[in-house]
């Protein structure tokens, strides 16, 4: 029974901090836009990304012309061969 009067005044004090929290967002404008950040996502912002009937074709890089030979996995244990 005795924990009541330390629990009681915690939680109240508690609730008025998340009051004073959710105030203080709302004076600030955090509530202000709510729905342009979920549209500015649909917004086709990539146009320089996309080539055009211009644009040279990127460079691929070249492919390594060393022995095949010596690239080849040779996994092969002693007892094996």
């Amino acid at each position: 029974m005795e924990i009541l009067f330390i629990l009681i005044p915690v939680s109240i004090i508690l609730v008025a901090v998340a009051i004073g929290v959710f105030g203080w967002a709302v004076k600030s404008g955090q509530y202000d836009d709510l729905e342009g950040p979920a549209h500015s996502i649909l917004y086709d912002d990539d146009e320089d990304m996309i080539p055009g009937p211009d644009d040279a074709p990127r460079n691929t890089p070249k492919k390594d012309t060393a022995n095949p030979d010596e690239k080849a996995d040779n996994h092969e244990s002693p007892s094996q061969k």
